[in-house]
């Protein structure tokens, strides 16, 4: 049974300005979203589910559907804020959905099979998507998850502080815990994440972060739904308060339910958090276009 990538595609891109997931880069009007199902369909990949919003649903379904069609099966679920389970109250002002676990979370009934997810706006790398194929058809099970990691200094953007998921691991490579780093940016004594209290801890660049490329079996869903409905009872009246997948696995972890094994690589990425990051992707895919990674058009339609 070949694996299923999961698209999560529903962020509304407030730091880049519009849908990041869809805006051109690539010279025939390619996305990212384009150069990571290409590489998945190369590494053995066998479907994409996206996740997306119910208000830019028929934009994307347009895009994608003619583009893939007779390539790759497609499935499409929706993350919206009132997506939770029966008798969890959320406070009446909040805005957005509620993160990448809750994210996972409503493609339950559209996998039945190992799967990876990744990020609309994020280039993994060719090599990543291989990695993590030959892991999911041979090794995941229900108990052992897995999880490409990148070097800190490769995901940080020159625009902007960006999250990541700091990881530690044991002798064996895999996660002994993951804490996930909301501002973390370059300044003057290197990289370094900011607190609470705006104080800066600089970091080793060479940490192993997570990008939110995972990989995992059927069984995480029934895990999702019992964690998501327990942090809504303690955090959905919080207006910004998110369910995060990086948090969901370091919980999993530390009661004993699974383990997630770190497939490191060494794979460029780069990604569009903000607009001014989009030149930079323009220039890496024309790049990677010139040493013959992809043709100048990725798809024939």
């Amino acid at each position: 049974m070949k694996p299923t990538l999961l698209v999560l595609a529903a962020g509304m891109g407030s730091r880049y300005g519009g849908l990041k997931q869809i805006d051109p880069i690539g010279p025939a009007g390619e996305t990212i979203i384009d150069y990571s199902i290409h590489d998945a369909i190369k590494a053995g990949f066998g479907k994409i589910v996206f996740v997306i919003r119910e208000s830019f649903e028929n934009e994307f379904k347009n895009l994608f559907n003619k583009k893939l069609e007779g390539i790759i099966d497609v499935d499409y679920v929706n993350q919206e804020i009132d997506k939770i389970p029966q008798g969890v109250n959320y406070h009446p002002e909040r805005e957005k959905p509620w993160g990448t676990g809750h994210a996972i979370l409503m493609a339950k009934d559209a996998i039945k099979e190992p799967f990876a997810v990744i990020n609309a706006d994020d280039y993994y790398g060719a090599e990543a998507f291989k990695t993590m194929a030959d892991f999911l058809t041979s090794e995941v099970n229900d108990t052992e998850y897995g999880m490409v990691g990148y070097q800190l200094a490769n995901t940080i953007s020159e625009n902007g502080s960006v999250s990541r998921g700091v990881c530690q691991t044991n002798d064996q490579s895999h996660l002994v815990n993951v804490i996930e780093r909301t501002h973390i940016e370059r300044i003057e004594q290197g990289i370094a994440w900011k607190d609470e209290q705006n104080e800066w801890h600089v970091m080793n660049e060479n940490t192993t972060v997570s990008m939110n490329f995972w990989g995992f079996a059927p069984t995480l869903f029934q895990h999702l739904e019992q964690q998501f409905k327990d942090f809504l009872e303690k955090k959905g009246q919080e207006l910004k308060s998110e369910f995060y997948i990086p948090s969901v696995v370091a919980q999993l972890i530390e009661e004993g339910n699974a383990n997630a094994r770190v497939l490191n690589s060494s794979a460029q990425w780069f990604g569009v958090t903000y607009r001014e990051d989009k030149e930079k992707a323009i220039k890496a895919i024309n790049d990677l276009i010139q040493k013959g990674e992809y043709p100048s058009q990725l798809w024939n339609k």
